[in-house]
């Protein structure tokens, strides 16, 4: 069983339907963000590059025929025709690290319906998840002003996989490290981690823990100061640190109380032994909103440490994402629920100074000073170039960030620039508009 029934049944359903009546035609599905969620001045794209690992090796075998037919209480004989299908259509895409807006498409897929149908699952799973995670960590360093932010998500993440994501995605934004050991070994990410309470706890004396920490680890050491009384916790950190020689690289980490009033307690402290080049991290249920408060607050803090609230992005924990089709064997097709319409046709996306942004149809001329975010990543089922380094996410991203106007970049009550949609996009979404109702019509005569 591969990874092809990672999806809905729905999905099987419609595209034995459509094998069956010869609708093989190429098909265009447009997945994009209909709205940011609250407390959203953008969104950064991601899972890209699951999502073309996913389609490269795309293919229906025998179990998984054998698996869609016992699920629809069928024979696998009837669902025959979905064995050996392949994914071999092309992808364009906004490349991993671009800031994106509401409206515009992450991803465009043009391939035969079936194939462009059975796949909507996985990477709707995909892009949602990874965007939402990486526009929640980009929000943090934003908050951060420039301090250090560490990923601590992966206890609290839902599931292992979520976890490597959400290191990956913290690094792609600016993290300058992870807790999660096979994330940093297969990213080339920075660990960082200090120690649990219990490891206090089962010396039973704070002080004999700390230099035992020590002994076992020589180099640079973060001591964790909070488990029974914070303020004598940092002193007594102090005192083994400067007693070792161990100042300059070390740090203490706090994870609990008043951040604010115990960090500046704790760097008096230090300061006043000498220990001056040691850090604070702080860490404890932190989030963007939080750091955002701290460091307004000119909280003496060096690294935030920032895990559940950021690994399921627990303030919008998903995004209002959708997979369209937009074109079907030329045609240009689109939905009309309420609140749900779609744009029909291939689009590109320009992005202009400002973030004026111009969806277009894809042969559209560009604007002037119009840069197009949509990339051909794969043709004929096989990506276009090898997988993206993360380094290079990361600059895209810190480029994009730098040109965001300020008031998107804000922590409370952004405001999100908005895409336009050109004027011949808007002639032929008027123009399918009146075609899909011209001929929707009741037997009583009555337009629907």
């Amino acid at each position: 069983m591969s990874n092809a029934t990672s999806t809905d049944l729905y999905e099987v359903t419609m595209a034995q339907s459509y094998l069956s009546e010869g609708m093989t035609g190429s098909a265009t599905f447009s997945l994009f963000v209909r709205n940011l969620p609250p407390d959203r001045g953008f969104l950064v794209c991601a899972g890209l590059e699951s999502v073309l690992d996913f389609l490269s090796a795309y293919r229906v075998d025998a179990d998984d025929v054998d698996v869609f037919a016992s699920v629809m209480g069928r024979r696998p004989a009837d669902l025959a025709p979905l064995h050996g299908l392949e994914f071999s259509g092309e992808v364009r895409a906004v490349p991993e690290g671009h800031i994106v807006l509401a409206g515009e498409p992450l991803l465009e897929i043009t391939a035969p319906l079936p194939q462009a149908q059975l796949v909507e699952t996985y990477l709707l799973n995909q892009l949602n998840h990874q965007t939402a995670i990486a526009s929640k960590c980009a929000r943090c360093v934003l908050a951060a002003d420039g301090h250090q932010v560490v990923d601590f998500s992966m206890r609290r993440t839902h599931g292992i996989e979520a976890g490597h994501r959400a290191a990956r995605l913290g690094a792609m934004v600016g993290f300058a490290g992870t807790s999660n050991v096979v994330a940093a070994h297969s990213e080339g990410l920075s660990a960082v981690g200090t120690m649990a309470h219990s490891y206090i706890e089962a010396f039973g004396v704070e002080e004999d823990a700390f230099r035992a920490f020590a002994r076992s680890h020589p180099g640079p050491v973060t001591l964790l100061v909070d488990t029974y009384d914070t303020v004598a916790g940092v002193a007594t950190a102090a005192r083994v640190l400067r007693d070792l020689g161990l100042g300059p690289g070390c740090a203490i980490r706090l994870d609990s109380g008043d951040l604010g009033a115990l960090a500046v307690q704790a760097r008096t402290i230090l300061d006043a032994a000498g220990l001056q080049e040691t850090r604070i991290v702080a860490s404890g249920g932190l989030d963007e909103f939080a750091v955002d408060s701290l460091v307004r607050a000119g909280a003496p803090i060096d690294t935030y440490a920032v895990g559940t609230r950021i690994g399921v992005s627990a303030d919008a924990p998903y995004l209002d994402s959708a997979y369209k089709l937009v074109e079907y064997d030329g045609r240009p097709v689109m939905k009309l629920s309420s609140a749900k319409v779609t744009a029909p046709g291939r689009k590109q996306v320009f992005r202009r100074p400002g973030y004026a942004d111009l969806i277009t149809l894809i042969d559209e001329p560009a604007p002037p000073d119009g840069v197009p975010l949509l990339e051909p990543v794969m043709r004929e089922g096989r990506r276009v170039s090898e997988r993206a380094e993360l380094e290079t996410a990361r600059q895209r991203f810190g480029a994009d960030l730098a040109t965001l106007p300020a008031r998107a970049r804000t922590i409370c009550a952004p405001v999100a620039p908005k895409a336009e949609l050109s004027g011949l996009l808007s002639s032929l979404a008027a123009h399918v508009r009146g075609h899909i109702k011209k001929n929707l019509i009741t037997d009583a005569g009555e337009f629907i």
